[in-house]
């Protein structure tokens, strides 16, 4: 089955507001052939100008994270409701960065799939080991229940508005990468995953990409393993020349 392919890059808690407008453009302008998405995840307070420069660009925009509440006496949150009202189609649940420094458990990302597809959004959903759960050869145990504990419950109707992006701990920022065959290896175990709880025909469907230390230089090999459907990029997407280079790599 002929998935579509997905660049998304993550721009973390980077960029004075003159670059990222600058790089927004940059990425808008650029004229492609490719049959894919490409989606950008600027800070909050870029959000609602990157979504007036990118309409009807065919670049979509996503926040990088959300609260799990609804509304309320949440200083500093901000809500699924707010991201989708001012236009943002896409949210980022469960980044490794959110789960070791913030805190977030399986059970609270659980809480915030539920809020970001009430209304609607569309989640990049993260999962993956640190580098002792890799060396210890238990990754695959990890990553299970990361899935299990946080999308399993979901219904299919909402399993068809969820990206997976595999994110190898142990190689974000970190200059090291997975190999081709380790990412492929991870993300076809994931597809089996998602086979065993929701069907074949909506484990065909599902995307799954790699996020860890995506580089121009390595992308092109990364992508091409057959349950590699694209990237969650991190440094890389911070440079347009870099960014546009990976989704040419595609």
């Amino acid at each position: 089955m002929s998935r579509k392919k997905i660049i998304a890059g993550n721009w973390k808690m980077n960029l004075s507001h003159s670059e990222a407008m600058q790089l927004i453009r940059d990425v808008r302008d650029w004229k492609s052939g490719f049959d894919g998405e490409v989606i950008v995840f600027p800070s909050f307070i870029y959000l609602t100008e990157a979504v007036a420069l990118l309409k009807d660009s065919g670049v979509k925009v996503g926040a990088q994270n959300c609260s799990a509440k609804e509304s309320g006496a949440f200083t500093g949150e901000v809500s699924a409701a707010m991201l989708s009202s001012i236009g943002v189609e896409y949210l980022i649940i469960g980044h490794s960065e959110r789960r070791e420094l913030f805190g977030e458990t399986n059970e609270v990302l659980k809480e915030k799939l539920k809020v970001a597809l009430r209304h609607p959004l569309k989640v990049v959903f993260c999962c993956g080991e640190p580098l002792d759960i890799r060396q210890a050869g238990t990754q695959e145990e990890y990553v299970s229940k990361q899935l299990e504990e946080s999308l399993f419950a979901l219904s299919d109707e909402d399993m068809l508005q969820v990206v997976i992006a595999y994110e190898p701990v142990w190689a974000i920022g970190s200059g090291l990468n997975a190999t081709p065959e380790q990412a492929q290896q991870m993300h076809a175990f994931i597809r089996g995953k998602m086979a065993e709880q929701f069907g074949k025909a909506m484990a065909l469907q599902t995307r799954i990409l790699y996020g860890g230390s995506c580089k121009p230089d390595n992308a092109a090999a990364l992508f091409r393993g057959a349950d590699v459907d694209g990237g969650l990029i991190g440094g890389a997407s911070l440079k347009a020349n870099d960014f546009i280079s990976i989704i040419q790599s595609v």
